[in-house]
């Protein structure tokens, strides 16, 4: 092994030795404020959901750190000069890595609200991490499926309207919602498998982002269309902390959320409605089509 690879893992051990103890330490204070917000008074919750998001933003901005001090990654980002704190967006990306998280996190830190995923109802029961989420104000999704409403058809709808009643609390505080439409990650297998129509992207998947505009797109102002291109190759975790990633590109577009629920694309009926689904994805394959011109872009520039 040359002295190169030898101090790449020596750079990728204390790197996630770093991640490590820097997750833990933030990981108690969560816990403990966790606790706290389980008093049901909502003036209290609001008000511990502050601290509570400043030591996630704390944790995200020591993990910057961490990569600024054992990488020499070159980052290009675009598109980012007009976020704000202040504002309520959803987030969309292509997905290729484990690394496009951490490449999320670090370029919206502190630009705009902590980015929050949804999550499956059941995942609330994880020890720690399920209060943690929660406390941090993960939205919760019950999703039926056909064949339990087809035996229980009272309850059809009562998993979105559940859903919406549990994001009321975004109306007042500025949130974040992160999606990824592709569902999975990017490999060069999956890419000739389904043989689609894009060079460097999967097919979206029209079902995730719908529920979440479903759910709340009369709360979220702007649509975050993001581009990640590693032009080396798909970096692994370990590629990342190890310091093999020389150059990250970031591109981000700000679309209206009001003009995409004011357009024929989308309506309020998606799940009850084949025609509109149909719209909706047509939109959708669109939107990918122009990222995927971006990937091409950036490609022949780097």
């Amino acid at each position: 092994m040359s002295i190169r690879n030898i101090t790449g893992h020596l750079t990728g051990t204390i790197s996630v030795i770093f991640y490590f103890f820097n997750t833990i330490f933030w990981v108690i204070p969560i816990v403990l404020l966790s606790f706290l917000k389980l008093i049901p008074i909502k003036s209290w919750q609001k008000l511990v959901s502050y601290p509570l998001d400043g030591c996630a933003t704390a944790w995200i901005s020591i993990n910057n750190l961490n990569q600024k001090i054992t990488s020499r990654t070159t980052w290009e980002v675009e598109g980012v000069e007009q976020l704000t704190l202040n504002d309520w967006y959803l987030v969309i990306s292509n997905h290729q890595s484990w690394v496009d998280i951490l490449v999320l996190q670090r370029v919206f830190n502190r630009k705009i609200p902590f980015l929050k995923f949804f999550l499956k109802k059941e995942l609330i029961w994880v020890p720690f991490l399920g209060i943690a989420w929660w406390a941090l104000d993960f939205p919760f999704m019950r999703r039926y499926s056909k064949s339990f409403l087809a035996k229980n058809p009272h309850l059809k709808g009562k998993d979105m309207e559940s859903t919406r009643r549990a994001c009321e609390k975004f109306s007042t505080k500025p949130v974040s919602i992160m999606n990824f439409v592709e569902g999975t990650r990017l490999t060069e297998e999956k890419l000739a498998k389904i043989n689609g129509p894009f060079k460097y992207l999967l097919k979206p998947k029209a079902g995730g982002m719908a529920f979440v505009l479903s759910a709340m797109g009369d709360q979220l102002h702007k649509l975050l269309d993001v581009t990640i291109y590693y032009p080396q190759g798909i970096p692994t975790f370990w590629d990342f902390v190890c310091g093999k990633v020389n150059k990250i590109q970031v591109n981000v577009r700000i679309l209206s959320i009001e003009d995409i629920l004011n357009s024929d694309a989308f309506a309020m009926d998606y799940f009850d409605n084949p025609e509109q689904r149909v719209r909706f994805q047509r939109w959708l394959n669109q939107l990918w089509s122009e990222k995927d011109q971006t990937l091409t872009n950036m490609s022949a520039s780097s």
